[in-house]
């Protein structure tokens, strides 16, 4: 009975003062609902990959990887368009120091592009085909 009353009692102290009994490879936080890992050595989350988020004709689509590090947020994105002849376009949209903006990229055939900023929170793209407001697909939330 002794026992039960101390292991209770010990682990009742480090409930109370936020000590953790635990190698710190485990100390690394993770959200299901969002895909952030945050560790405390590096400071660095990532959002991880998304796409293929096509066009609504399904003739251009893009794909890339969102991370944060060190209060930056970093995308990086691929565009891939078939047809010839009409760009696909990229479209993001993040909240940044309290306002909405929002850029666009082209591209003809294939491409890479990267960008970031610092105190972005939240981040949404989609793809157009064959001109900045055509034929756009959903919208999708990458950060």
């Amino acid at each position: 009975m002794r026992k039960i009353l101390a292991i209770a009692a010990i682990a009742g102290s480090t409930a109370m003062t936020g000590l953790a009994l635990v190698p710190a490879t485990a100390q690394a936080s993770t959200s299901a609902a969002t895909g952030t890992v945050a560790t405390a050595e590096s400071g660095t989350a990532s959002f991880g990959n998304w796409g293929r988020y096509f066009s609504s004709d399904r003739k251009a689509y893009t794909f890339g990887k969102t991370w944060k590090s060190h209060g930056k947020v970093y995308t990086k994105w691929y565009g891939v368009e078939k047809r010839g002849g009409k760009k696909g376009w990229i479209w993001f949209e993040f909240y940044q120091n309290g306002g909405w903006h929002k850029f666009n990229r082209s591209w003809d055939g294939k491409t890479v592009g990267s960008w970031n900023g610092k105190g972005i929170k939240k981040v949404y793209t989609f793809t157009c085909w064959g001109g900045k407001f055509d034929h756009c697909g959903s919208k999708h939330r990458i950060y």
